[in-house]
């Protein structure tokens, strides 16, 4: 409490991490789901942000290349300021907060001004980049010891506070903190105190994230390798023998998919789960969605089939979305799987059964082959004269599965669950890596994905933009639509799911 008796708030300083959003800490993610103000380097992830809520104040404080967005007197004074108005403060620092972090002086601030905090611990640079590197920092069978200095200490000063005689001697590792641009005279300065020039030495660029890049050399000629590369900060000079077992160790960026640029054109809320399939394999997955998914129109046709849900025969669900929505319109009418009484349910493959069996619902029936077709041939081995089935679709939906089973003499209502249109516009970050010709590979997942991306770029300019880029379709429908666009479809798997398609993609480019 205060003087005058309000609350006052507290400010978390919360590790970020190197840069792989998955390795803040669970407690470092509360933190963040209570914030009401989040103050974050250029250093944390901006994934991270995603964990606060939507009401957070967001306050970006990064330093970029060593020039200041705010100076550090600036920063603790606001994370005073918001501490005293009473607000829960959570300060995003990349890495830990007290590894060269400065969270020791922002902590020293919050103190004297009576500001409870709190300190929650990060993956340190040094430690999330060795490792993602296959570099451990330390090895029995090669040394016991581990340092971290500051790289930037004595760029333009002759005296050091670095005690380099004791660091250059025995077999210790040695990682420099952003010393790319004092990286020659770090490295000279441990060969004049003693430090073999043989010593193997590794540069860690953007560790941890699909953008890692490591550059190898020894203390004699890293600078010159770092030179001709042109290497770039933010990074970390790891020093010493281990480096050398990175060639046994190395793991994180030798996936098939490392590095590749991958376009996920799903809907928005449904792009996450293809995404981190993909990052899995080291890809960068780039959300472009294509559609937007909202209400019908109309909801009386669906409402009406609803109320009488029990007395149909089937219910025919052929998409993840189209059980999303018929579940939430049954909820909202105030009623629930137990709705359906006798009728069956058949699902048109794995992903959408594993979506029906969300909702308490074993289905009854899921073709082999994972799309209408498939669901059509089942059909076609049962007697369906005058049977009730009920197939909520999206507007857009083909008409083949309720023209077909009429066909067989079947009664079937086809209201509309849900309706796919245009997103406002494409993402910046996907119409950028498309206009550098960065783009490795796009996905489409339906034949909406393909329509509505031509329909957003224009015919000409989308097939434009995809040359060069390998295109993954998830089906052979979806491919037909490609195809009939102009484009050539390169990756299609055996199986119509996320997991087979990711596969696919996978074996594609491990043959480049």
């Amino acid at each position: 409490m205060t003087d005058s008796g309000r609350h006052s708030g507290i400010v978390y300083l919360v590790g970020a991490g190197p840069g792989d959003p998955g390795l803040i800490t669970l407690r470092g993610v509360e933190c963040l789901r209570r914030a009401q103000v989040v103050v974050y380097d250029y250093l944390a992830n901006e994934q991270l942000l995603n964990h606060a809520p939507a009401a957070a104040e967001l306050i970006y404080a990064g330093k970029i290349g060593g020039r200041h967005n705010q100076d550090q007197e600036e920063i603790n004074a606001l994370l005073v300021e918001k501490g005293l108005a009473g607000r829960i403060v959570v300060r995003l620092k990349g890495g830990d907060p007290f590894v060269f972090g400065r969270g020791g002086e922002e902590c020293e601030a919050l103190r004297a001004a009576g500001v409870p905090f709190e300190i929650v611990p990060g993956v340190t640079a040094a430690v999330g980049a060795a490792a993602y590197a296959g570099i451990p920092l330390t090895h029995r069978d090669y040394t016991a010891s581990v340092t971290l200095v500051t790289g930037q200490e004595g760029k333009d000063k002759d005296d050091s506070s670095i005690d380099w005689q004791r660091l250059s001697l025995g077999n210790g590792t040695v990682v420099f903190y952003m010393g790319i641009n004092t990286l020659r005279r770090n490295m000279d300065r441990l060969i004049e105190h003693g430090r073999s020039p043989q010593t193997p030495v590794a540069l860690v660029r953007w560790g941890t994230t699909s953008g890692q890049q490591v550059l190898t050399g020894t203390l004699a000629d890293i600078a010159d390798r770092a030179e001709t590369s042109a290497f770039k900060p933010p990074a970390v000079t790891i020093v010493g023998q281990v480096v050398n077992l990175r060639n046994k160790l190395r793991w994180f960026d030798s996936r098939t998919l490392f590095g590749r640029k991958i376009l996920v054109t799903r809907a928005a809320d449904q792009a996450g789960e293809f995404a981190a399939l993909l990052a899995e394999r080291g890809a960068t997955a780039i959300e472009c969605p294509t559609i937007r998914l909202v209400e019908p129109l109309d909801w009386a046709p669906l409402d009406s089939a609803l109320a009488e849900l029990s007395g149909y025969d089937w219910l025919v669900l052929t998409s993840g979305n189209a059980v999303r929505c018929f579940f939430q319109r049954l909820e909202r009418l105030g009623l629930d799987a137990r709705a359906l009484g006798s009728c069956r349910v058949c699902a048109v493959g794995p992903r959408t059964a594993e979506a029906i069996r969300g909702h308490g619902i074993r289905p009854d029936l899921m073709p082999a082959d994972y799309k209408a077709e498939g669901v059509l041939a089942e059909f076609a081995k049962m007697k369906l004269n005058n049977k009730k089935v009920l197939f909520p679709r999206a507007d857009l939906a083909r008409e083949l599965v309720p023209r077909e089973l009429e066909r067989m003499g079947a009664r079937v209502d086809s209201p509309v669950a849900y309706r796919n249109i245009l997103p406002d516009k494409l993402p910046a970050e996907a119409l950028f890596a498309l206009e550098k010709r960065s783009v490795d590979c796009i996905t489409f997942t339906s034949s909406s994905t393909v329509q509505n991306l031509a329909n957003m770029l224009g015919g000409d300019q989308m097939l434009d933009m995809l040359k060069g880029v390998a295109v993954a379709s998830i089906g052979p429908i979806t491919s037909k639509t490609c195809r009939a666009l102009g484009l050539k479809v390169d990756i299609e798997p055996p199986h119509y799911t996320l997991a087979a398609l990711t596969d696919a993609i996978d074996a594609f480019f491990s043959h480049q």
